[in-house]
């Protein structure tokens, strides 16, 4: 088991790849994979066979998932993509912003 240093629903940016630059939020967390799915990025095509009587197939739009190493966390305060400190306040392990003029902590 590993760990990633996003969670569903943090606000992410992509440093590599295809979509380098989009932002969006993360739906999936898959920690076996080291991978995430982010809505709006990395959207492919599949082919859908209907399963059911009347139900429709056809090629439909999905997100596919990406590598967590490709995503940095947005943090909320300054709205840069920054990597993902851990500080101790009030005896709980919190997230912080890596930036020297920023330093938010979130959750």
């Amino acid at each position: 088991m590993s760990k990633v240093h996003v969670k569903s629903g943090d606000t992410v940016a992509v440093i590599s790849g295809k979509d380098r630059g989009a932002r969006g939020k993360v739906m999936a967390v898959s920690p076996s994979e080291g991978k995430v799915i982010v809505e709006k990025v990395n959207v492919v095509k599949k082919h859908v066979k209907p399963r059911k009587m009347g139900e429709q197939g056809g090629i439909i739009e999905a997100e596919a998932a990406l590598y967590a190493s490709k995503v940095q966390l947005v943090c909320p305060k300054c709205g840069r993509p920054t990597r993902v400190g851990h500080v101790i306040e009030n005896g709980k392990k919190m997230r912080a912003c890596k930036h020297s003029d920023c330093l938010a902590h979130f959750e």
